[in-house]
């Protein structure tokens, strides 16, 4: 196991942490650990290009670990009465349904891309947004105004986009898949 991948286990199992410390209500704590988690992730994805480590461990690794602890957090948030339930259902259901369509269609064929779409950039970036905006008015008293009613509406407009889209792709590579001999 290489450094990229051990800097994304170390983010994998820092969930636990994140969720323990949002259900302790200690928000700062929660903060930072969220605050490490996306630095790991850059970092990680930064060493493996530079230095040449991909492996195919790291592809699989990394994404999980990113859904994993987003997710996560999400739910917490949403347990705890910080988030609407209906955005922690919308952002768990187009998780699963990313990584189940994604699941079926390898299953099915193996020449499906799996390279993610441009709106699920933008909605990775806004749901983490979201999170560390949150987590920083619990635990650090920011105030942000309107900033956390806004990203809720922009994260489930992006994430409905993002869901659609991979519905799409996986519906396409299925069809394409019926047609052939």
């Amino acid at each position: 196991m290489n450094l990229p991948n051990l800097i994304t286990l170390g983010r994998l199992l820092s969930v636990p942490l994140a969720v323990w410390l949002i259900l302790e209500m200690r928000f700062s704590g929660a903060f930072w650990v969220f605050v490490i988690a996306g630095i790991s992730d850059a970092v990680d994805g930064f060493i493996a290009k530079r230095f040449d480590s991909r492996t195919r461990l790291g592809a699989l690794l990394d994404p999980i670990a990113d859904k994993t602890l987003l997710v996560a957090v999400y739910v917490t948030l949403g347990a705890t009465g910080y988030l609407k339930a209906w955005l922690v259902i919308l952002v768990a259901f187009r998780d699963l349904l990313i990584v189940g369509g994604y699941l079926m269609v390898q299953a099915l064929s193996h020449d499906m891309r799996s390279e993610p779409l441009i709106v699920s950039k933008v909605n990775t970036a806004l749901q983490i947004l979201l999170v560390g905006v949150l987590l920083a008015q619990l635990g650090l008293g920011v105030q942000p105004g309107m900033a956390v009613e806004m990203l809720v509406y922009t994260v489930a407009v992006t994430t409905v986009l993002s869901g659609a889209g991979y519905l799409v792709r996986w519906t396409r590579a299925l069809a394409g898949m019926e047609q052939a001999p």
